[in-house]
């Protein structure tokens, strides 16, 4: 049976959007954002490399922060690299932040973008071996409606599971909302290898929920 892809879209896209908003990590607790003029006031004083005003930017955003970088990362040490890197870029670079967006949207698409750089660096690639998106093999269709009795946590599971290229499209897609040209441009591809790539990851995370059920089952 072919996979309904808008059924799919739309399930990953509102099943996996709770995930981009984690409260705690680690056991600590976050205070909510700061009003616009707190906000100002401290983007000022981390302008001027203040460390008091970068602890505190960075006390407000981190434990978000960290819940994006462990989705992309393997294991905690890498997620923990990941965090650390992406802060040094934010205050390297928070001139250049032009509040057009939020500035927890402007963050969280630098932790990503260290996460992307992480893997192509060879630090995170597990599951692939050496291999390209394109050489990830094509799995046979299973019923998509299966995908409907998943939670968020057994998705996530599952998608351990993923090779690492299949698992980067559809964290880009299914999670952080990136569309297909972006995608194709944060990991050097083309825009159908993309949507090829998405196709496979939904396609092996519904075969690996089906083995999981009836090895239950059994």
């Amino acid at each position: 049976m072919k996979i309904n892809s808008s059924k799919s879209a739309a399930f990953f896209r509102a099943g996996l959007s709770a995930l981009m908003f984690p409260t705690t990590t680690t056991g600590a607790k976050y205070s909510c954002m700061p009003a616009s003029s707190d906000l100002d006031a401290l983007l000022a004083r981390c302008s001027r490399r203040e460390p008091a005003a970068q602890r505190a930017l960075y006390a407000r955003y981190a434990g978000r922060m960290m819940g994006v970088a462990r989705r992309y990362a393997r294991t905690l040490p890498e997620a923990e690299d990941i965090l650390q890197d992406a802060f040094v870029k934010v205050f390297s670079y928070l001139s250049e932040f032009r509040a057009e967006g939020t500035l927890e949207g402007w963050i969280r698409r630098i932790v990503v973008t260290t996460a992307i750089n992480h893997w192509k660096s060879g630090r995170m690639r597990r599951q692939t071996q050496g291999a390209s998106l394109n050489d990830i093999a094509d799995p046979p269709a299973a019923d998509a409606s299966a995908l409907d009795q998943l939670n968020v946590a057994e998705v996530l599971a599952l998608m351990e599971q993923l090779p690492d290229g299949c698992r980067l499209v559809l964290l880009l897609y299914a999670v952080d909302g990136y569309s297909h040209r972006e995608i194709s441009e944060l990991l050097n591809i083309q825009e159908s290898t993309s949507k090829a790539q998405l196709s496979k990851a939904r396609k092996q995370l519904l075969q690996l929920y089906h083995r999981q059920n009836n090895y239950i089952r059994l």
